[in-house]
């Protein structure tokens, strides 16, 4: 044999009976890897990469890897690192510098929690605040800017609903408006409430611009921080990944330079926000963007086709059961919500459209299938958020246009007090159905839509497994038929999630090859009782085979 093809063949030789070297091992856990081929395992190892090189039993790793460097898991469970595939992560930064309106059972109390929080602002500082829901009040009605302007007649006060889709502004914060919001006329895709004529301080979807464009803009030094203030919280939580729905080409380049200085600790599925210049650079970029690391990545557009429930903005077929003569609205013409489409799909964009009432998602389902034709066969994996309520008989057409449904287990529980009120029974049938997706064969992701409701996966699973408030209620469940198995639910924040974007092969599971991303529970969801599942806390959170969390440490 030549020289060289010997010394080639030895070195082969060499690598073939040489041990593994890994740069760490996790041994004595109890492992849920969601890898259907090995459902459970005891240890895990990865290189210095951060990628997995085995997955297995405790004595055979540390057998095979002797010499590693081992964290001990004392019997904690592991479980494949929480993908949040609906969150808001720039506008979790934001609340968290805002006045906190979360739960408040009164105006009284808003009106409170803002005194309190203004005493901290300068003098001609906007007053921002999140979280209002007037369900939760005594008489359930909008509120008005005169309930604000007692208490803030000069400074400029500007309230998100909890679902972000209304805002509540006092008379200051109105003057600030880009026209006068008395009259007759109303903007396109929302709504100025009124009495007679004049503007009471309640704007519905694409009416909030109205007010909120005059809210002095955000430096990349504030975005920054309130980026790293979200990354702090969500890591905390047990996610590695969120799927972030809805991005601004200013605030991507901030998240681009955050990458770039290995500032990101969980991984980022980045949507841009509509057609506008986010999509435009995408476009430009062949449909698709990621970093090296797999920290930053880019591939989908969030359209906008309804409102929301809550504020009575969603789409509906019929009218609402308790607003005679309302069915919503389309917060974007089907005309221009076309246009984006067939704009996204001649890139090769995913598509993904926040899309609630049964006409608004019947609008995306006919959308989707004209602009797709023959494609809908494909491998496109385009997206409906939130699919919250459907007339029953277009649940199958997800399967058949090959989509994905993104929900919210926590959307069903917040809202069941009220649903009923909204929908009346009969289309309840077709609200919040994950059964029935899961019936079709359609792939469900899971996330919270955080900030409208908690970030925490550990309630979404809860939620999805038990259809029960914090209190157990209703007893067995609101619709307890859409339930979930806890199996069903955990792959929803893990392998499906993973799928919706394009992930499947890097994380969503724990198997040799993939992502060493993963969390270390004090106890395990799959067999404790399910009212424990929300009281579940990460004893560590690890991305990329490195601790990004730590409890009692961060």
């Amino acid at each position: 044999m030549h020289l060289s093809r010997r010394l080639a063949a030895a070195v082969l030789l060499a690598f073939a009976i040489a041990p593994l070297q890994a740069a760490t091992l996790l041994v004595n856990a109890r492992v849920h890897t969601l890898d259907p081929s090995r459902p459970e395992a005891t240890a895990l190892a990865w290189d210095s990469e951060g990628r997995l090189l085995a997955v297995g039993d405790t004595a055979d790793l540390q057998q095979k890897f002797a010499g590693t460097e081992s964290v001990d898991a004392h019997g904690a469970t592991v479980i494949p690192g929480l993908i949040d595939a609906h969150g808001h992560v720039l506008g979790l930064g934001m609340i968290r510098g805002q006045a906190d309106l979360v739960g408040a059972h009164s105006k009284a109390e808003i009106v409170q929690r803002l005194k309190d929080f203004a005493a901290k602002l300068p003098k001609d500082a906007w007053l921002m605040g999140r979280g209002w829901d007037q369900n939760l009040w005594p008489d359930k009605q909008f509120p008005s800017a005169a309930d604000l302007d007692q208490a803030f007649p000069d400074r400029p006060v500007f309230l998100e609903r909890i679902d972000g889709h209304a805002s509540w502004a006092n008379t200051a914060a109105m003057k600030k408006a880009s026209k006068s919001l008395d009259g007759d006329w109303q903007p396109d895709g929302g709504r100025i409430v009124r009495v007679g004529t004049r503007a009471t301080g309640v704007l519905i979807d694409g009416a909030q611009p109205l007010v909120g464009s005059a809210v002095p803009p955000r430096t990349p030094a504030q975005t920054r921080e309130m980026y790293r203030r979200a990354f702090k919280e969500l890591v905390a939580q047990g996610l590695t990944g969120v799927h972030d729905a809805g991005v601004s080409l200013d605030d991507f380049r901030v998240l681009q330079q955050m990458v770039k200085e290995g500032d990101i600790p969980l991984r980022l599925y980045e949507m841009a926000d509509g057609n506008h210049a986010a999509l435009e650079w995408l476009c430009m970029q062949g449909g698709q963007w990621s970093d090296a690391s797999g920290r930053l990545r880019m591939h989908t557009v969030k359209l906008y086709m309804d409102g929301a429930l809550g504020s009575r903005g969603a789409a509906l077929l019929q009218d609402y059961n308790d607003d005679h003569g309302n069915r919503g609205i389309f917060v974007t013409s089907p005309e221009d919500y076309r246009v984006a489409v067939d704009k996204a799909h001649k890139c090769g964009v995913q598509v993904a459209t926040h899309a609630i009432g049964d006409r608004g998602n019947r609008m995306v389902l006919d959308t989707y299938q004209a602009a797709l034709g023959k494609d809908a066969q494909g491998d496109h994996r385009w997206r409906v958020e939130h699919a919250q309520i459907l007339a029953l008989e277009d649940i199958p057409r997800f399967a058949r246009l090959h989509l994905i449904a993104s929900m919210q287990p926590t959307h069903a529980t917040s809202d069941m007090p009220w649903a009923a009120q909204r929908l009346g029974v009969e289309r309840l049938k077709g609200a919040y159905a994950w059964q029935r997706f899961l019936h079709e064969q359609v792939p469900l992701a899971f996330g919270s839509d955080f900030p409208v409701e908690s970030p925490n996966p550990m309630l979404g699973i809860y939620a999805a497994i038990t259809r029960q408030d914090l209190k157990g209620q209703p007893p067995g469940g609101w619709l307890p038929d859409q339930k979930v198995s806890r199996i069903q639910a955990l792959a929803g924040f893990t392998r499906t999630a993973a799928y919706a974007a394009f992930m499947e092969r890097e994380v969503g599971m724990l198997k040799e090859g993939m992502r060493a991303d993963f969390v270390v529970l004090n106890a395990d969801p799959l067999t404790i009782p399910p009212r424990q599942i929300a009281d579940l806390k990460p004893l560590s959170t690890w991305v990329d085979g490195k601790a990004v969390y730590e409890a009692g440490k961060n």
